[in-house]
């Protein structure tokens, strides 16, 4: 194990001897790091934190931390990070609460410098936060979201998987999937075509994508009658029965069609 002599490690840990921790990073109790991992100098790993295998947190990031919530009591909660995600420069991701105790960053995720993650998320797989972004507590975002830097988004929100959504947004509604959303205030723009088709979906997948959002955003149906028409008239699909769900489900509603 290559622990850097100034380093502070919690003897209660289990840290896999391939991992690598940097000059003056703090390890704390209950901490669980996979084969591979590199944590760089003046890193924080908090207590009751995993981190996975081929993991990169980098210098001044804080994993773990306690939670920004005048609910918070002191209770034991927790936070996972999956395989091979990278963390840079003075991340901060904060424990789960009472409310879902964890907060969740999947596998294969870059969260660029100075991104937040507030406790209780839940992020997916190989998603991506550009600088700077701010994720309130209890935010779920699914897998392949692409979040532009700058961003800020409210608490409680849903991002479907596969969106890409413009820098600068303040995203206060939930942003339904394969979309790109931009403007201000933010707005459906269109689908992710081109990421759609780099992660190989086929001409007759991005179709039925496109024939889905043509009804809800650009026929003169309100949404209801919209999920409903798409219902009776498309053959189920995965990409299909994910988004009506998605959109059926929102207790805040998605965004809405620009002007």
């Amino acid at each position: 194990m290559n622990i850097h002599p100034s380093a502070l490690v919690h003897p209660n840990t289990k840290i896999h001897p391939s991992v690598h921790i940097g000059p003056f990073v703090c390890i704390e109790e209950n901490v669980e790091i996979g084969e591979g991992t590199i944590i760089e100098n003046n890193a924080t790993i908090c207590s009751n934190t995993t981190i996975g295998k081929n993991c990169h947190v980098f210098q001044g990031a804080v994993v773990g931390g306690l939670p920004q919530d005048l609910k918070y009591q002191g209770e034991e909660t927790y936070t996972i990070i999956g395989d091979n995600t990278v963390l840079r420069e003075f991340v901060t991701v904060h424990r789960g609460t009472a409310s879902k105790k964890q907060t969740v960053v999947g596998n294969a995720c870059l969260i660029m410098a100075y991104c937040h993650v507030a406790h209780d998320c839940v992020l997916g797989d190989h998603i991506i936060m550009s600088n700077a972004t701010q994720l309130a507590g209890e935010v779920v975002v699914d897998d392949y979201a692409i979040i532009g830097g700058g961003s800020l988004v409210h608490q409680f929100t849903h991002i479907g998987g596969h969106v890409m959504i413009q820098g600068g947004s303040k995203v206060n509604k939930d942003i339904p999937p394969y979309t790109m959303i931009a403007r201000e205030p933010i707005c459906f723009c269109g689908i992710n075509s081109v990421g759609l088709k780099r992660r190989g979906f086929s001409d007759e997948q991005v179709g039925t994508i496109q024939q889905v959002y043509r009804t809800i955003y650009m026929s003169d149906m309100n949404v209801k009658q919209a999920l409903e028409h798409i219902q009776q008239t498309m053959h189920d699909s995965e990409e299909k029965n994910y988004i009506v769900s998605f959109i059926q489900e929102s207790p805040r509603g998605v965004v809405g069609k620009g002007k």
